[in-house]
């Protein structure tokens, strides 16, 4: 009976995930989040932006390491190593990136608790699907050959994924800091080719991730970052282009070099 209300729970999660992404997409072609280029007051309380991605982000790193140790298959080697790349994204999210934004200008403007509330709530779901569906309910570990490749090939996008983000933040939080905290537009890498990289990047390693995986719970997280980032890059996009006009690469796209 345990065993049944467990599966049940998780399942009505991963539905949960998967059936979220398209209103979350339709509600951020009309309204953005309220951080960074598009901050603007009346969300309430803020908090420094360093300590909200820090708090915002953690349940990804401490629920998943509290889970991981009861699932069936917490000591078996393939998965210990399965969940070692979202732990390593998520380390860089939670704990790096805010040491970044700490010694940077662009840590100063407010970041709306009731934003990273929503975030919390989101990754408190999130992490519990994935850490429950790589040390429990995955049940393809013994056929060895199919993991491998799907590791393999997933792994190699998920780095360039994560490669693509991280280099891409970095130049974003240099430049806010070298113009204290004013905007000026990126170049050179993939700033050439779309207006936001680090989304790109971020799309990319979900994609990996969910061929790692090979799952429903790594398709929904991967749908649901769309959902999400796009949107948002596409409007980052149209920013960029109302706040530099004719001086703006005509080139560039929002967020898929070449596509969109």
């Amino acid at each position: 009976m345990e065993e049944i209300a467990d599966q049940t729970f998780f399942r009505y999660c991963l539905l949960t995930l998967i059936f979220s992404g398209p209103p979350t997409a339709v509600a951020l072609k009309f309204l953005q989040a309220p951080y960074g280029k598009h901050n603007r007051t009346g969300w309430g309380p803020t908090l420094s932006p360093p300590i909200a991605w820090f708090l915002m982000e953690s349940p990804t790193l401490w629920l998943t390491l509290l889970i991981f140790p009861f699932g069936r298959h917490a000591l078996n080697p393939k998965s210990l190593i399965l969940i070692s790349p979202y732990l390593l994204h998520y380390f860089h999210r939670t704990i790096l990136y805010p040491l970044r934004l700490l010694r940077s200008s662009s840590g100063k403007s407010g970041f709306p608790i009731s934003i990273a509330a929503m975030a919390f709530t989101f990754n408190l779901l999130n992490a519990y699907i994935q850490a429950r569906w790589v040390s429990h309910y995955k049940n393809d570990y013994e056929d060895g050959h199919s993991f491998w490749w799907r590791f393999i090939i997933g792994l190699v996008v998920f780095i360039a994924g994560m490669w693509i983000n991280i280099t891409s933040d970095r130049t974003l939080v240099r430049l806010k800091k070298e113009n204290r905290g004013g905007y000026v537009i990126p170049r050179g890498g993939w700033f050439e080719l779309v207006s936001c990289p680090n989304y790109f990047g971020e799309v990319v390693e979900w994609l990996g991730w969910a061929v790692m995986t090979w799952s429903w719970a790594g398709i929904g997280f991967f749908l649901y970052t769309c959902s999400n980032l796009i949107p948002r890059a596409s409007a980052s996009h149209k920013w960029y282009i109302d706040k530099f006009k004719d001086e703006y690469p005509k080139t560039r796209k929002a967020v898929i070099p070449f596509v969109y």
